[in-house]
């Protein structure tokens, strides 16, 4: 048994590669003639495998990716060969979901407008000053800075995607206090939580009882492109829509047309059809949106987890078991 890593890793890691490795021979080849070499009696790999790299390989039975997305790693010829391909899917959940509910929390309560305002040192209510209650009658109605400002109790979150990190938001809305509902093509469930997740078929209903939709879907061949035009008529008017999944799921051009013009009431995304986001991009512009630079995933915590399932995959197949994070190499997770 042999196991390739190509790119190299450093040489912390490797100790604990070679560790868990056993009586498996581990090769960190330097580059890629090396890994080429190496690969041609290899039973394993670790890195970026290439169309070259797998055309000379004559033993190979798994396959570790790197990441946890897949669109930019599968190949025609990798996904005809009988060799399992893990990823590195479980490592976010957390992480992720505590930057959604920060987009829910800053949404909710006006706090990307008020950041705005802040800068400018303007005092202004969402709903307007002359709204404000005063110590005479105090709080008796629902004012229009009352009325500007969510109660999440109040709110529906729609999740579209219930995996690791899709499961996760649930959890934290819930907690919230939120009413949760989740849409995925084969999660059935959220223990706790969710007690059906809704097909796909099922999505215009979730659009529109929503009044916050989260993407935790994957990039695959089933969802690029998925959100567009249609979508967006089919939300509420009053309703936010988050994108922490993959910028190639939301149309960028049709969620921007319905920002403008009051078809939804705000959005807050990390990942863009186009990345970086282009500077002249009429996104940046809009009062109304919460834009960050592909970073919801970013934690001190993940490469430590990074490592864990690359290091328990490669205990599992020394022995003969099961491999964790096993991938759908058509469907790309």
């Amino acid at each position: 048994m042999k196991l390739v890593i190509h790119p190299p890793v450093d040489d912390d890691r490797l100790a604990q590669i070679r560790s868990a490795a056993g009586p498996m021979a581990v090769v960190n080849a330097c580059d890629a003639q090396a890994a080429a070499e190496e690969i041609i009696d290899a039973s394993a790999f670790f890195g970026k495998l290439t169309p070259e790299l797998l055309s000379v390989a004559g033993q190979l039975e798994w396959v570790q990716a790197p990441t946890a997305s897949l669109e930019h790693y599968v190949f025609d010829d990798l996904v005809a060969h009988p060799c399992t391909l893990t990823n590195m899917r479980g490592l976010y959940y957390d992480v992720i979901a505590d930057h959604v509910l920060g987009y829910v929390i800053v949404l909710a309560r006006n706090l990307h407008r008020y950041l705005r305002q802040q800068i400018n040192r303007t005092w202004a209510p969402v709903g307007g000053e002359q709204e404000r209650s005063d110590f005479l009658s105090g709080p008796g109605w629902v004012s229009g800075i009352d009325a500007s400002h969510l109660h999440l109790a109040d709110c529906t979150m729609g999740v579209v995607g219930t995996g690791s990190i899709g499961a996760e938001i649930c959890r934290r809305a819930d907690a919230f206090g939120m009413t949760v509902l989740g849409l995925d093509p084969v999660c059935r469930s959220v223990p706790g939580v969710v007690e059906q997740v809704w097909p796909v078929e099922r999505l215009p209903e979730l659009l529109a009882a929503s009044d916050f939709v989260v993407i935790a879907a994957p990039h695959t061949p089933e969802t690029e492109g998925w959100f567009g035009a249609e979508q967006f008529g089919q939300m509420k008017s009053t309703a936010h829509f988050i994108n922490i999944g993959r910028g190639a799921i939301v149309q960028l051009d049709p969620l921007t047309e319905a920002l403008e013009n009051g078809q939804i009431a705000g959005a807050a995304l990390d990942v863009y059809e186009v990345e970086p986001l282009p500077a002249d991009h009429r996104l940046w512009g809009l009062e109304n949106v919460l834009l960050t630079p592909h970073i919801a995933a970013a934690s001190p915590r993940i490469a430590e987890r990074h490592l864990e399932t690359l290091l328990e995959n490669i205990r599992n197949f020394v022995a003969g078991e099961d491999l964790v994070t096993v991938a759908d190499k058509v469907r790309w997770f």
